[in-house]
């Protein structure tokens, strides 16, 4: 019987079993970021260690950075403090920080894989949820807590337990004017948001094979968010050619070795698996999230699921998010007032998220964002942001009505100046839709691609935006979002 390519991947780096029954583990990337990290390096010095291996972590800030500018001191004391305990802690320890003013600065699940940090078949970990991301890569890639992190930094391990393995397959073609959040948010709807517990959720099938890295990296990132531990997309082609040439990814001499590696880590075609599930593309709608948890969602065209349609054990959490939310069951998503619309996020605010937004602003152009809306673009990362910049993608948000910002968070989470007031509803292309997620705790968040949101901000409400950007079987989807 074959192997997957997680099992691969943890058996090589399986120290040894400890007596607890969890197996201590090689960490080949640790990412850190200013939110989590400061309690860990006290941890540290209280017990007069160090960090191990400083050349295998790499710091960003961007969780509490102003995407407005980063004069210093921050306006906000606290967000001041972790900024400069990070960079006190990097500079101590020896440890690579992409701070703002090297250019270099950005979400670290976004800079991470720009700079080629990200590869196949490693382990990853970093204090933040949303490290599945890089297993679009062939990473095995988990989000630690703080206790963690600092285990990591003083002797480059982890302890965890083996997970099993659920298969994902998504097959066929996605209709014009669906994307990669679509898909990650119809398989959570399906699944559920805590039927990937104790799971790593193995992404296949011609979809997937077809997507680009950036969508890959759409797909993983949101699989936290339906329980799984991590998720991960096997390393093909398109993976070799987006890393070939990046800062940290092998160079001439070792290259043909790591693709050697990386060719043996792929799941086999005889891998048992323990569970499989399997998804047709063509019955993939616009996914709008209407609740307070991941899977609480339904297509734009869809009503409000009632009271009934949930098994009972849920019906405590689907009362609480029609309260929460103010909706009916039986009432229609479309139509919808927004107040707040978000473009950004580890989940969609790279280049190509960003590019296809603006490639439909430029394809009607005239179109303004709705008076009363507020509406954000965040770049994901500095080159991002420059990349936007020099395509002359900035003029075209800026004169749609949209706000171009910094790099960073911003309204993904709401420990920043970007924050929703009193119940706004935001349309947002972020990960989370807990209550108070965007800063506010009546804040109202409904989770959309970026092509969704740009639509709801010009039209002020939502919208079917295949309709809105007259996106049909003539016209080719575009990819990114």
């Amino acid at each position: 019987m074959g192997k997957s390519l997680y099992e691969k991947v943890f058996e090589y780096h399986t120290i040894k079993q400890l007596p607890s029954g969890l197996y201590q583990i090689l960490v080949g990337l640790h990412l850190i970021h200013e939110a989590t990290s400061p309690q860990a390096f006290s941890m540290l010095q209280e017990r007069n260690l160090n960090v191990m291996f400083p050349d295998r972590t790499f710091a960003t800030v961007d969780h509490i950075i102003p995407t407005s500018g980063c004069d210093r001191p921050l306006s906000d004391p606290l967000a001041e403090d972790m900024l400069v305990a990070l960079e006190k802690n990097t500079a101590e320890y020896g440890i690579k920080f992409f701070s703002p003013n090297t250019n270099q600065q950005g979400i670290i699940h976004v800079i991470a894989p720009e700079k080629g940090l990200t590869q196949p078949g490693m382990i990853i970990c970093c204090g933040d949820s949303h490290t599945s991301t890089h297993g679009a890569f062939g990473a095995i890639a988990l989000g630690i807590g703080t206790t963690q992190i600092r285990d990591v930094l003083a002797s480059q391990t982890l302890a965890m337990p083996k997970l099993k393995v659920r298969r994902i397959d998504v097959n066929g073609k996605l209709k014009s004017g669906v994307y990669a959040k679509d898909v990650i948010l119809h398989i959570i709807n399906h699944l559920g948001a805590k039927a990937g517990v104790g799971y790593a959720y193995e992404y296949g099938g011609d979809l997937i094979d077809n997507l680009s890295m950036d969508e890959r990296m759409t797909i993983c990132n949101m699989s936290i968010e339906g329980g799984a531990r991590c998720g991960y997309i096997n390393p093909d082609q398109k993976t070799y050619d987006y890393l070939q040439g990046r800062e940290f990814a092998p160079q001439e001499n070792s290259w043909k070795q790591a693709i050697a590696y990386w060719e043996s880590i792929k799941s086999d075609p005889d891998t048992y698996y323990d569970d499989r599930v399997m998804f047709k593309a063509e019955d993939i709608e616009p996914m709008v999230t209407w609740g307070i948890s991941s899977d609480q969602s339904i297509g734009i065209n869809e009503t409000i699921p009632s009271f009934s349609q949930f098994h009972e054990s849920e019906r405590n959490l689907i009362a609480e998010a029609y309260q929460y939310m103010s909706f009916q069951p039986g009432a229609s998503i479309k139509g919808t007032k927004i107040d707040v619309a978000f473009i950004g996020s580890c989940s969609n605010g790279r280049f190509s998220d960003l590019e296809t937004v603006a490639q439909l602003l430029i394809q009607n152009r005239g179109l303004k964002v709705s008076p009363h809306v507020k509406a954000l673009i965040v770049p994901g990362s500095q080159q991002v942001r420059a990349e936007i910049i020099k395509h002359g993608y900035d003029k075209v948000f800026q004169d749609a009505g949209f706000e171009f910002r910094e790099s960073g968070c911003s309204m993904c989470v709401g420990i920043n100046p970007d924050k929703l007031i009193g119940n706004q509803i935001c349309a947002s292309s972020s990960t989370r839709n807990f209550k108070g997620r965007q800063g506010s705790p009546q804040g109202r968040t409904l989770l959309m691609s970026p092509v969704m949101v740009a639509a709801a901000a010009i039209a002020g409400e939502l919208v079917d935006a295949r309709n809105f950007w007259k996106i049909n079987s003539i016209t080719p989807a575009l990819v990114g979002a």
